[in-house]
């Protein structure tokens, strides 16, 4: 007898909620009603003979059995859309030299790269990191294609895809002072994550001191987290052993932080074309999930 075969739209509907964490935000994701999504998860839990989710009023986490379909179900769907796009859009092949910058989602990146290097793997991507000022040199110099990068406040340049809130972050342990100046962690000018610092806090008349100046967006979380001082950074910085500052007396209100994209428009437009697709549609699937 042989064994039933797994439907693809079961199982995207049931990658979607195990990336998101709710059927809700999956809806989102999918175009389709919380109903149906949550159908599409039963039906597919009746065709395995088994759970894929412990579901209580408060949560919900795959089961083993979920966890071992997730990774196959996300090859098939990865296959599934990489065949659909060889057979339907004419091969993307060439080398595209692209700078991302640190600020970009940092968590997401390494996934986001590698699964669009199969489903494009025509296209070998040259990858430059860093801060974003050096990677508007670097394009300026005509050493890059493309870059994703922070968004100058005083230049209109790229498209904007990805925006998240800045905020004030420290240690777990951090204590509040008031009786002493706010101590920073900053990274070298120029920089507007320093600027908008000082420029918060000089707007409330609070006295403040650099205690830490780092090379990298890495060196300031470090800083952050071993207690050296305070920072502000995207929400998607703060990782484990920090936490986020809420007391809009000390730490004044910030505005969005924006990354844009530069290059698109180029002579590389062929190769940066798909791939900003591919992470502006990659970024709406977490921005749902994170509003949800």
């Amino acid at each position: 007898m042989s064994a039933p075969d797994l439907e693809l739209d079961l199982l995207r509907a049931f990658v979607a909620v195990a990336e998101t964490g709710s059927f809700t935000a999956a809806a989102e994701v999918v175009g389709r009603s919380q109903s149906a999504v949550s159908q599409k998860v039963l039906r597919l839990e009746e065709i395995l003979g088994r759970r894929v989710f412990e579901r209580t009023s408060r949560s919900l986490s795959l089961t083993g059995e979920g966890e071992q379909l997730l990774a196959g179900a996300r090859r098939m769907l990865e296959f599934n859309d990489a065949l659909m796009r060889q057979l339907r859009e004419p091969p993307r092949i060439g080398t595209l030299r692209l700078g991302i910058s640190e600020d970009f989602v940092p968590g997401e990146l390494p996934r986001l790269l590698a699964r669009f290097s199969r489903l494009h793997p025509g296209v070998q991507v040259d990858l430059m990191t860093g801060l974003s000022c050096e990677l508007l040199a670097a394009c300026d110099a005509g050493r890059l294609d493309a870059a994703i990068a922070k968004k100058d406040g005083t230049a209109q340049r790229g498209r904007v895809i990805w925006r998240e809130p800045l905020v004030w972050m420290a240690a777990a342990d951090y204590q509040l002072d008031v009786t002493r100046p706010a101590r920073l962690v900053m990274l070298r000018p120029p920089c507007t994550y320093r600027e908008t610092m000082i420029a918060a806090l000089d707007a409330v008349r609070r006295d403040w001191v650099t205690v830490c100046t780092a090379s990298s967006l890495m060196g300031v979380q470090a800083a952050v987290a071993g207690g050296l001082g305070v920072t502000v950074l995207g929400r998607s910085f703060v990782q484990d052993g920090m936490q986020i500052l809420e007391a809009p007396e000390h730490w004044p209100p910030l505005p969005m932080t924006e990354i844009t994209v530069i290059g698109e428009d180029g002579p590389a437009a062929p190769l940066v074309q798909p791939l900003v697709a591919f992470l502006t549609e990659s970024l709406g699937t977490r921005r749902r999930a994170m509003a949800a």
